[in-house]
């Protein structure tokens, strides 16, 4: 008896030390999926910082305007003035023509009895 105790419990042990293995190398392949995401996520906010500087450079007012004035007999973009908005009264919003009920139904109960 005391020798079947002691052969499951070696076994037991062996399970034990397999599992904590395996979990040790799949711990190390997530800790390098996380490393691995990581600078993949430094890289992409890199690349965001130089794209929104490379934004910022080309929409100067000046250059903007330098584009405009080389451009305007194809474009004919002028600058926005004051009165080219309107105001909120002006503006026009669509009527709504409001249901006609052709064939009404009663569905209080004060009509159920009759």
């Amino acid at each position: 008896m005391r020798t079947m105790l002691y052969v499951t419990t070696f076994l037991g042990l062996i399970g034990l030390a397999f599992w904590a293995y395996r979990e040790n190398y799949d711990t190390q392949a997530a800790l390098d999926d996380v490393e691995e995401l990581q600078y993949r996520i430094g890289d992409a906010r890199a690349r965001l910082s130089i794209l929104r500087a490379e934004w910022a450079y080309l929409n100067r007012p000046d250059r903007l305007r330098e584009l405009a004035l080389l451009n305007f007999p194809k474009l004919e973009l002028l600058p926005m003035r004051a009165e080219q908005f309107g105001r909120v009264d002006q503006v026009s919003y669509p009527v709504t023509n409001p249901l006609v009920v052709s064939d009404p139904v009663d569905v209080t109960s004060a009509g159920a009895g009759q």
